[in-house]
């Protein structure tokens, strides 16, 4: 397949025009007109990630975040940035992000992650539009199906998503039952807001600084911080499945291995 024939799937699934407006997903490097017959996946296109790639004789790198985000005046090897694009030109691996329009696609990042915690009766915690008749956008808010204390939901987020570790901004001593919940995969302190208004007792979200943690908590709902990557790792696993039933073989799905890129020692 070509890659942009390639390229023409992932935008069934997640079309670009709704992504953020701040926001760079799409062909970021490469050629359209390429033959592809192995794609890799991985959450970032990482120095490794893309030796890694190149080393599985990929055509096309597909990534959850985009490698650039903003304009580059120049591409040589001054900066990481350039690097990396200049070591996908050398290889031929063309690249190609699918951001927050997927994060807000129906049936992608939102579903997904408020699937793996069993959220019931849901609806769209930051909505972006309407897509044949069904609203969009990031995140969602939903009923816990079976209602768990703080402790035990930590819990279920780190099963759920299979992470060594969660940081909860509340009290893990509470015999209180909880039974609303948000999640917003990724960077979700701005949630914070919407998923008051929606009156959920807890978010399960990323990158949650101390004063938004401690603010939120104040505001009577805890916060549990899964990690960026803790909660949007996902992304290979579901396009792997996705790309593998699409594309009905004719080329190879290859992903990187999970690499937690923060620990606690």
């Amino acid at each position: 397949m070509r890659c942009d024939e390639v390229i023409a799937v992932l935008k069934e699934l997640a079309p670009e025009q709704l992504a953020c407006d701040w926001d760079n997903p799409g062909l970021l490097a490469g050629r359209s007109d390429k033959e592809v017959k192995t794609i890799y996946l991985a959450l970032d296109a990482t120095d490794q990630v893309i030796e890694d790639a190149v080393s599985a004789g990929a055509d096309l790198l597909v990534t959850h975040h985009p490698l650039i985000f903003k304009a580059m005046k120049k591409i040589n090897d001054q900066d990481f940035i350039g690097r990396r694009v200049l070591r996908m030109i050398q290889a031929d691996l063309s690249c190609y992000a699918m951001h927050t329009n997927f994060d807000s696609a129906p049936g992608c990042m939102a579903d997904l992650a408020a699937g793996r915690l069993g959220l019931t009766e849901c609806q769209v915690l930051e909505p972006e539009g309407e897509l044949e008749g069904s609203v969009y956008g990031i995140g969602k808010a939903g009923k816990l199906a079976v209602p768990l204390t703080l402790r035990e939901l930590a819990a279920k987020v780190k099963e759920a998503f299979g992470l060594p570790f969660v940081l909860v901004y509340g009290d893990l001593e509470s015999d209180l039952l909880l039974t609303d919940c948000a999640v917003s995969p990724g960077s979700g302190g701005s949630m914070i807001e919407a998923a008051l208004v929606l009156k959920a007792q807890v978010l399960v979200t990323g990158d949650i600084g101390h004063h938004q943690g401690i603010d939120s908590l104040a505001r009577g709902m805890a916060v549990i911080d899964a990690g960026h990557y803790g909660l949007e790792h996902i992304f290979m696993d579901f396009m792997e499945s996705y790309l593998n039933e699409r594309l009905g073989g004719r080329v190879k799905i290859r992903k990187a291995p999970a690499a937690f890129p923060a620990a606690v020692v």
